[in-house]
C-alpha cells in the first residue's frame, strides 16, 4: 500500500456555490415553535436569518483563501484518504502534537490556534511551548474520505493517527481533543503509549467504581451532580445522539438536500453547547459558525460524520490511559466530571485546572486559553 504524501487544496466549485444559495432561496420553512425560547430547537426567525446571511452576505471563497494559506495534505491509511494540516514550527526542537476535533466540528476549530502554537514568539509567547501541528479530518468528515465499509470507530482512527504521525516522520509526540477529539486522543495514549509523550483533552467522562458501597459527603455531593447532569441530557440534549447512533442514514437524507436542515442540526449545537450567553451567532460571528457548517455542507458528510455515533457503540468513552494526561474543563462543558473518578480512567494525570469562561468548543471559542491551557500541560511532558 503506497505510503504517499499528496498536497491538497479545498476548491469548491462555482456550482456548488450556486447551488447552496439556489436551495437556501428555496427552503420551505415550518411554522415557528409554540415557545419563544430555544426549549424546541433553532427558532425559526433566528434561522430564517442566519440562513439569509448564508445565502445573500457570507463569502466562503475568502475563507477558502484562508484555510489555503495552511499546508493541507491527504494520505491514504488503512484504505481510507485522510485529509490534514501539516504546519511545522521554525523553532526545531518543537513538540508534534496530533490535533483532533469532534461532532459537529472540524479542522475550522483550530485554525485561530495554528499561529500561536506553532510559532509562540510571534505571538509574544516563548520558544520552549512551539509545537508541530498535525490537524487531521476524522474518516467521514470534511476533506477526509468517508468510509463505504463499518469498523471505523474510535479505535481504528486511533490507530490511523498513529500511522500518520509515523509517516510524518514523528517517533514521540502528544495528543489533543474535544469531544470525539477527546476519545480518540485517549486511545491514541492508551494503545501507542511508546510513542505518545501525553494526552490533552477539554472533554472527560468519569464515574465511580460500581463495586463501591461507602461514599463520603464529597463523593454523594458528586454523585447527586452527575445524576443531576445526566436528567438533564436524558431530557435535553440527547436526541441527536440517539439518532446519530441509531438511524444516521435516516437522518442523512435530509440533511444532504437540505442546507437549512444541516445548518440548524449544527446551529443548535453552538447554542447548547458553548459559552455564548444564548446567542451562538454574537459570540461566535456568523463567519466563523458558517465557516464550520459550510465544510459539511460542501462535503455532504451529514451521513457520514453522524455514522461515528453509530460506529461507537457501546457509548463508553474509552479506555484506561497510563500516559501522561491533562485535563481543561471549561465551565459551559456538557458535563463537569469529578477528578476522583477521571484518575482512575487516567492513572498519571499531571495537570487539572478548571476555567471560568469557555464551552464544548474550546479551541473555537476561547483560543488564548486553549493555547495556554495546552502549553502548560505540555511543559510537564516535553
Amino acid at each position: 500500500m503506497s505510503d504517499q504524501i499528496t498536497p491538497f487544496r479545498v476548491e469548491i466549485a462555482d456550482a456548488d456555490l450556486t447551488d447552496l444559495r439556489d436551495r437556501l432561496r428555496r427552503t420551505r420553512w415550518p411554522e415557528p415553535a409554540t415557545v419563544a425560547d430555544w426549549s424546541q430547537g433553532v427558532p425559526l426567525a433566528y434561522l430564517q436569518e442566519f440562513c439569509r446571511y448564508w445565502a445573500e452576505d457570507y463569502q466562503w471563497r475568502v475563507r477558502e483563501q484562508e484555510l489555503n494559506r495552511f499546508p493541507q495534505f491527504r494520505t491514504t491509511i488503512d484504505g481510507l484518504a485522510i485529509h490534514f494540516l501539516h504546519v511545522r514550527s521554525p523553532e526545531p526542537d518543537a513538540l508534534p502534537l496530533v490535533l483532533t476535533h469532534g461532532w459537529p466540528g472540524s479542522i475550522i476549530e483550530f485554525l485561530d490556534v495554528v499561529g500561536p502554537l506553532t510559532d509562540p514568539q510571534a505571538y509574544g509567547g516563548e520558544a520552549r511551548d512551539a509545537f508541530h501541528l498535525v490537524v487531521p479530518s476524522l474518516p467521514g468528515y470534511g476533506f477526509s474520505d468517508r468510509p463505504t465499509t463499518t469498523g471505523w470507530g474510535r479505535e481504528r482512527i486511533a490507530d490511523a493517527w498513529a500511522t500518520l504521525m509515523a509517516r510524518l516522520g514523528y517517533e514521540r509526540y502528544a495528543a489533543q481533543g474535544g469531544d470525539w477529539g477527546a476519545s480518540i486522543s485517549s486511545q491514541l495514549g492508551a494503545r501507542h503509549p511508546e510513542h505518545v509523550a501525553g494526552v490533552h483533552v477539554n472533554f472527560v467522562l468519569g464515574r465511580p467504581d460500581s463495586a463501591q458501597q461507602e461514599f463520603t459527603a464529597e463523593e454523594r455531593a458528586a454523585l447527586a451532580e452527575a445524576r443531576a447532569q445526566n436528567e438533564h441530557l436524558l431530557r435535553w440534549e440527547s436526541g441527536y445522539r440517539i439518532q446519530q447512533a441509531s438511524r444516521p442514514q435516516t437522518l442523512g437524507y435530509g440533511l444532504t438536500d437540505s442546507p437549512a436542515g444541516q445548518c440548524a442540526w449544527i446551529l443548535e449545537k453552538f447554542h447548547s453547547w458553548s459559552d455564548c450567553d444564548g446567542d451562538p451567532v454574537a459570540a461566535f460571528g456568523a463567519d466563523r459558525i458558517l465557516d464550520n457548517i459550510s465544510v459539511y455542507w460542501f462535503t455532504a458528510t451529514a451521513v457520514s460524520s453522524a455514522r461515528l455515533y453509530w460506529e461507537g457503540q457501546p457509548a463508553a468513552f474509552g479506555a484506561r490511559v497510563d500516559v501522561p494526561s491533562g485535563v481543561s474543563i471549561f465551565p459551559k462543558e456538557i458535563v463537569r466530571p469529578y477528578r476522583p473518578w477521571v484518575e482512575r480512567s487516567y492513572t498519571d494525570l499531571r495537570y487539572w485546572n478548571e476555567l471560568d469562561r469557555g464551552g464544548h468548543f474550546a479551541a473555537f471559542e476561547q483560543p488564548e486559553l486553549f493555547v495556554q491551557e495546552l502549553r502548560n500541560f505540555c511543559r510537564l511532558v516535553r
